[in-house]
């Protein structure tokens, strides 16, 4: 079965949500991933619930080209967490179709975060989008086994975890934790590679996540031995931030070259 290729709010960024859909358009991809609320306090985002102009002209091309929106970023759960303070972020969510929603864990009591996460997967079932726990291993949810533990603690039929092979790589995940995810959880997944060495820091490794990934092929991560324990048919969002080399040649030729290498990889 054909895999479906998502092109990553942090691969094609700075691009706003409609030139997002374009470029995707353009390159092949099926669906996008945007962003439109902050990794971190003041961070970029692609303001869609603020500006609604963005918001339509964003429904017309997706209407006009067929790619769809697979996954919007990002709600992070701390300690001081408040599920119904969403609701703005859930309607543009839903406005767009979306099916995925990007999740962050930054609290570090896990049953406070079971709690907290189970409540946000409430509020976004009615919408029809999954949550999606992404573990890190700077984060609350260190890794697999920790995200996985917490989705199925949270009892919703929407939970879910979210694999990236960068964060399966550097943090205490092994292929067997990765296998061991129920099919359940699993909607999508998130490609990049990277050297083997692990960064010294939890300043460099967020600094590598965040800026400097490689495109597959380029590092030392074991991509398709990863992806060899999860569905087959599960969609991959191609998530590569790499600003030194999208300054040097470009944010659609990176795009470019991401999908094509993704696809060397895992098919």
């Amino acid at each position: 079965m054909a895999r479906s290729y998502s092109l990553a709010y942090l691969t094609s960024a700075p691009f706003s949500a409609p030139d997002c859909v374009s470029l995707a358009a353009k390159l092949g991809y099926d669906a996008v991933g945007i962003r439109i609320l902050p990794a971190t306090p003041g961070g970029d985002v692609q303001d869609l619930i603020g500006d609604k102009a963005a918001l339509r002209e964003t429904l017309a091309r997706m209407n006009g080209t067929g790619v769809s929106v697979f996954d919007v970023e990002i709600v992070r759960i701390n300690e001081r967490f408040d599920a119904s303070a969403y609701a703005p972020f859930l309607e543009t969510c839903a406005a767009l179709s979306a099916r995925a929603i990007l999740v962050g864990g930054d609290d570090r009591d896990e049953t406070r975060l079971t709690e907290n996460y189970a409540r946000f997967c409430e509020a976004a079932a009615p919408y029809g989008l999954t949550a999606d726990l992404e573990f890190m291993p700077w984060s609350g949810v260190r890794d697999a086994q920790a995200a996985t533990r917490v989705a199925l603690a949270s009892g919703a039929e929407n939970a879910g975890v979210l694999v990236d092979t960068l964060h399966s790589a550097r943090s205490a995940t092994t292929l067997d934790d990765i296998a061991a995810i129920p099919r359940h959880l699993l909607h999508y997944a998130q490609a990049c590679d990277a050297p083997g060495a692990l960064p010294v820091s939890f300043e460099e490794l967020i600094r590598t996540a965040r800026v400097q990934r490689l495109l597959p092929g380029e590092g030392d991560i074991a991509i398709r031995a990863v992806f060899d324990q999860l569905p087959a048919d599960l969609p991959v969002s191609i998530e590569i931030p790499s600003e030194p080399v999208k300054a040097e040649i470009g944010v659609e030729d990176f795009a470019r070259r991401a999908l094509a290498a993704t696809r060397a990889a895992l098919e």
